[in-house]
């Protein structure tokens, strides 16, 4: 007897930086969802769709990590993981391979034991680990939660991508796809784009300033003989003093940042791209509920 199709939605929660998007870019097999070694990295549920017309579909909802508010911002993500997790047919929680498991990952465990859907536990980053140590994680996460399955992967070197397909796969409902199987995200290129000029930014900016910014695009707009995009964009940020850090001296640091991320656009729009980048100061605007919506953090649906 022929297999019949699953269909579902799958949510991946974790601390920050524990490599969700990572995981979710490797998974989809282009780049979606944007990636740095700063927390707040992601703000926003982003879907993704992989599609495998033999076995079935999967819809991703990459989650902003788990952590105590300390704005509305904060309040916006907090929000945007925990319903996540609730509109989810399966849930993917990401850890790294060590025993020690903090109070970010108890804050996970208290809500994930309230969970009626099948608990994958991904064991992220086993390319920095021996076969000991990664027992040893194995062994201090088993009993936490009432686990569906435990996979080990590596994200960033395509380690046991498969195994997770087919282990989610495993536990999802059978039915017909939500999307068309060409779709990969329900995000709009200018979404993207807005995401990766922040990317940039925060992958070229220090300390407290890259929590402090937003991005707006203006304007994207193909040129009349098909060749090159032109896009104006605004870097949102709190305070003059970082307005002065995000420009540089005379103008290095904001020529930098639009640098990285006309490549990166140019990549996922297959075309060139002419990138205008604007800074203004909107003071306070993470603890502002209109700033926030003017800027794209909308209330969970």
């Amino acid at each position: 007897m022929e297999d019949k199709l699953k269909s579902g939605f799958v949510t991946i929660v974790g601390r920050p930086n524990v490599g969700k998007s990572t995981l979710m870019n490797l998974i989809i097999g282009q780049k979606i969802a944007i990636m740095s070694s700063k927390a707040q990295t992601t703000r926003n549920k982003i879907k993704t769709v992989y599609t495998d017309e033999e076995k079935g579909q999967i819809v991703f909802l990459d989650t902003p990590g788990i952590n105590k508010a300390k704005n509305k911002l904060g309040e916006y993500m907090l929000d945007a993981a925990v319903s996540s997790i609730d509109e989810a047919d399966a849930v993917l929680w990401l850890v790294e391979p060590t025993t020690y498991i903090g109070k970010g990952e108890l804050s996970i465990i208290e809500r994930l034991r309230k969970v009626n859907v099948p608990i994958i536990l991904v064991i992220n980053k086993i390319d920095t680990c021996t076969k000991e140590e990664l027992a040893e994680a194995i062994n201090a996460y088993k009993d936490v939660c009432d686990f569906a399955d435990i996979v080990p992967v590596s994200a960033l070197r395509n380690k046991n991508r498969e195994e997770l397909i087919d282990t989610i796969m495993k536990h999802l409902p059978e039915g017909p796809f939500y999307y068309d199987p060409e779709t990969v995200t329900e995000e709009t290129e200018r979404e993207i784009v807005k995401e990766l000029i922040r990317e940039s930014a925060l992958r070229k900016l220090d300390k407290e300033v890259p929590h402090g910014i937003a991005v707006t695009v203006e304007r994207m707009k193909i040129r009349p003989d098909g060749g090159i995009v032109d896009i104006d964009a605004t870097i949102i940020c709190e305070r003059d003093s970082h307005k002065g850090i995000i420009i540089g001296k005379g103008g290095a640091m904001l020529k930098n940042i639009g640098t990285g991320a006309r490549i990166e656009i140019e990549k996922m729009l297959e075309m060139k791209v002419n990138l205008k980048l604007w800074v203004k100061v909107r003071r306070d605007w993470r603890e502002s509920l209109s700033d926030l919506k003017s800027f794209g953090y909308k209330e969970t649906d």
